[in-house]
């Protein structure tokens, strides 16, 4: 059926409150932060209600038409892109946050709010949501989930579908799927709560989401440390894991390329240590009372440097000074800035590879692009290495040289393609070389028996 009759059908059933065409959706963005193009597509649906979504995808499921869900347009994969020929569904209306239930610790959401949002509601209540990324106040809990987002605390409390007790989804024909438990055992069959999770909008549509909220904690101690090679820094993760009161709540690993860099083109950034050192580590570790838990973590940090893992450091006194620390990492987002054309990568390895690996990108990029800027940096508590490099007026094949390198040295250490950003239109090529034949094809199946005309996301995530 023409693009006309699909128009007109949801026209009829929704109105131009919902629908948009032509002018109105001329000037939005179409793409992701991924660097991927978007196209501006047939016509974009803001709905206000999961019956409405319900009424969209039962329509386009039968008129065979393309549907790409956005949330905040925040992604780094290109799942959220748009063709000429899509519909883009866009939640951003539907953006309620109910109320804290304190008992249960839950707190149920739609998708279209902000993390942020989340986060102060939580906070509000006396609670924490602690899923924490540095897009906070743009990515909303659909995408998050959709693309089972990590952050800065996964070490510590997991990635997103750790904070989710149900989802509610509408699927390619309509249906509406979850019951929107509350309960933390919930053992009734297949899963379809965490199928959803992770899907990136190509197996249904998160509407809303149960979350899981965790105790505020009294305390939390943070401290830039500085440390002589990667053996130091997986000495003091194990130390840490081991000897401090509740654990590690963040371990973010810097390579000084990375920390020379932002400090020197991001305004309003100064090194927290004079000293140059091999690697630096920013570690928060939580507890229960504020005064006992920072003497004890100040007395780790001196048998660490007593020990000579840690070469020296400077131990946040204050919010302030804990938030210039995370001001460092955090300065991520103003690489498409300072760095256009730039091609990040977030991958992942097992914690004893990382060092040998971002080693091995950096110094195979180096050699073959003389000049370029290679940038390591990430969450090494959980495997997490983000790789930026960029190459002056790089052109597309440069650009496809870059990640045959780098995704060649990461499927030969057996690491994975995507820690935390999915796989979305710009992966979909390097899936095999973390997944097999047969994992493939199980996809594929799912993705059959869920969407059988193909109209959630295509193009997005599985090859072919």
């Amino acid at each position: 059926m023409s693009s006309n009759e699909v128009i007109a059908a949801l026209m009829s059933v929704l109105g131009e409150d919902i629908v948009s065409l032509g002018e109105g959706i001329a000037e939005r963005r179409t793409e992701d932060w991924s660097g991927l193009r978007g196209e501006v597509p047939l016509a974009l649906a803001r709905p206000r209600s999961v019956a409405q979504v319900s009424e969209i995808m039962s329509i386009c499921n039968h008129h065979r038409q393309p549907v790409v869900v956005q949330g905040g347009l925040t992604g780094l994969a290109g799942g959220a892109c748009t063709s000429r020929g899509d519909i883009a569904l866009s939640l951003e209306r539907m953006n309620a946050i109910g109320a804290v239930d304190t008992i249960s610790g839950t707190v149920t959401v739609e998708a279209g709010a902000t993390l942020e949002a989340v986060q102060q509601a939580a906070e509000a209540a006396g609670l924490m949501f602690a899923l924490d990324l540095g897009a906070r106040g743009s990515c909303t809990i659909g995408g998050n989930l959709a693309t089972n987002a990590g952050g800065v605390r996964v070490i510590r409390y997991g990635m997103a579908r750790e904070h989710v007790l149900d989802v509610e989804a509408v699927l390619a024909d309509g249906s509406v799927i979850g019951g929107l438990h509350r309960m933390v055992k919930n053992n009734t069959g297949y899963d379809l709560r965490n199928l959803m999770i992770g899907s990136e909008g190509t197996l249904g549509v998160i509407t809303r989401a149960v979350l899981r909220l965790r105790p505020r904690p009294g305390a939390v101690a943070t401290a830039w440390c500085g440390l002589a090679d990667y053996a130091a820094v997986t000495r003091l993760l194990e130390c840490a894991q081991r000897d401090l009161e509740a654990g590690v709540s963040a371990f973010e690993v810097m390579w000084p390329s990375f920390v020379d860099y932002v400090t020197g083109s991001v305004a309003g950034l100064r090194r927290p240590l004079g000293s140059r050192h091999g690697y630096y580590v920013l570690l928060e570790a939580t507890g229960s009372q504020a005064c006992a838990h920072q003497e004890r973590f100040e007395g780790f940090l001196a048998t660490m440097l007593e020990n000579g893992v840690i070469e020296n450091a400077a131990i946040a006194q204050s919010r302030a000074d804990a938030q210039m620390f995370w001001r460092v990492r955090d300065s991520t987002a103003d690489f498409p800035v300072t760095l256009p054309g730039l091609v990040a990568f977030d991958v992942s390895f097992s914690i004893a590879d990382i060092g040998a690996a971002a080693q091995l990108c950096e110094r195979e990029v180096s050699a073959t692009w003389p000049g370029s800027i290679v940038l390591a940096y990430g969450h090494l508590g959980d495997g997490n290495l983000h790789l930026i490099v960029h190459v002056a007026d790089a052109d597309a094949q440069t650009v496809e040289d870059i990640e045959v390198l780098v995704y060649g040295i990461v499927r030969d250490f057996g690491g994975s393609v995507s820690a935390e950003h999915g796989i979305g239109a710009k992966k979909r090529d390097v899936l095999d070389h973390t997944r097999s034949a047969d994992e493939i094809a199980a996809m594929h199946s799912i993705k059959r028996a869920l969407d059988p005309f193909g109209v959630l996301n295509p193009r997005k995530v599985l090859p072919g």
